[in-house]
């Protein structure tokens, strides 16, 4: 294993090449893992073209770099102070990079790093450059290192492919639990049928959340969501025509929902993150995580007056994500609804090129670098 190919990005705008470079060696506190699925996210596309221009702020790896944000597959060596993993573990690595220096990491708040980063996507601030350099390692290569403490454990029942969608499951469950999404409650899905979307609708279901009402454009896609749950998933399509407060309303006795949680993303109108909120009952909660980059006009007056609490979060926790792979495999989460499109290595620009083309959120686009 002296040698390995890796998909790497030359120049911005350019495609990926398929290099041979050196196998890395792990850290004393690292594993190395031989990657059998990575997740094709949505938005790569957007970050090797578009990130240095609409976001010069959010540093990339530098290059020539490897991507890939959502890496699965098998530890095959470890360091000489890595804890509870050994050779033949099945992962899932997080790719969410904290210094461990900083005061918010000493505080155990890793999200908030000043340094924090994805390794294989990019960085939160200037800072970052020095993480993205320590971990230079994503997913679209045939082996990656991997720090000990990013690792979730999968059960058998759990495929690679399935848990090469971690990212984003992990992504809305932690919009959940920052709402405290549960029983008792309804929430509202905003952008339910997306990639992002549905996690936030599966596990919604799987914290055992009353009723969730499910928002997005197209109604083919919608009245799938809703068979995942017809009892307890409501769908409401933004084509409609209809008022979304007053639909919301009627779900809940008139007295609005209890949260939002609001995957749009990129390019969405405001009024879509407007209406959403407008359904708010007094004293509820809203998380964004799609990262709608419009300006969206607030009434603050109102939010104050409701005590409506609104913030973001964008990235979960290895824990959290240990806690999905619990839910999975105890059947509260069912990743069975995802319909997996796989590429190999050599063609991973073509798996760039087409995914705009996918099922919604059904659609599970992978890079599998051993075939």
């Amino acid at each position: 294993m002296e040698k390995m190919r890796a998909a790497r990005l030359h120049q911005i705008g350019n495609p990926m090449e398929i290099d041979e470079i050196p196998v890395p060696t792990p850290e004393v506190d690292q594993v190395l893992v031989r990657v059998e699925a990575c997740g094709v996210v949505p938005n790569l596309g957007n970050v090797i073209k578009n990130y240095p221009i609409w976001f010069p702020d959010l540093p990339l790896p530098a290059l020539p770099a490897i991507f890939g944000l959502d890496p699965a597959g098998v530890v095959v060596a470890v360091g000489k102070r890595v804890f509870d993993f050994k050779e033949g573990d099945r992962v899932y690595v997080n790719p969410g990079r904290a210094c461990g220096a900083c005061r918010s990491c000493r505080a155990n708040d890793a999200l908030s790093c000043e340094r924090f980063a994805f390794s294989g996507y990019f960085g939160f601030s200037a800072q970052a450059n020095e993480l993205l350099r320590h971990y230079p390692y994503g997913g679209f290569a045939e082996y990656m290192t991997a720090p000990q403490q990013s690792l979730v454990r999968l059960p058998d029942s759990v495929t690679f492919d399935q848990a090469a969608r971690f990212g984003y499951l992990g992504t809305a469950y932690a919009a959940l639990a920052r709402v405290n999404a549960g029983p008792g409650q309804t929430v509202i899905i905003n952008g339910a049928t997306g990639t992002l979307g549905l996690g936030a609708v599966l596990l919604a279901l799987a914290r055992g959340t009353t009723k969730i009402l499910a928002v997005a454009r197209d109604m083919r896609l919608l009245q799938r969501v809703e068979e995942l749950s017809p009892r307890r998933v409501e769908i409401f399509s933004t084509t409609s025509g209809q008022s979304l407060a007053d639909w919301a309303a009627a779900c809940t006795g008139g007295k609005g929902v209890d949260a939002v949680v609001d995957t749009l993303g990129p390019g969405t109108p405001s009024k879509a993150v407007t209406d959403a909120l407008d359904c708010l009952r007094r004293g509820a909660k809203a998380v964004n995580v799609g990262g709608v980059s419009e300006l969206v006009p607030m009434n603050l007056f109102k939010l104050m007056a409701a005590q409506i609490q609104w913030n973001g979060s964008n990235w979960f926790s290895a824990a959290q994500g240990q806690d999905m792979a619990d839910m999975a495999a105890c059947g509260l989460l069912d990743l069975s609804v995802f319909e997996t499109t796989a590429f190999p290595l050599d063609r991973v620009n073509d798996a760039l090129s087409t995914i705009g083309g996918r099922n919604g959120g059904f659609t599970n686009f992978v890079v599998k670098p051993q075939h």
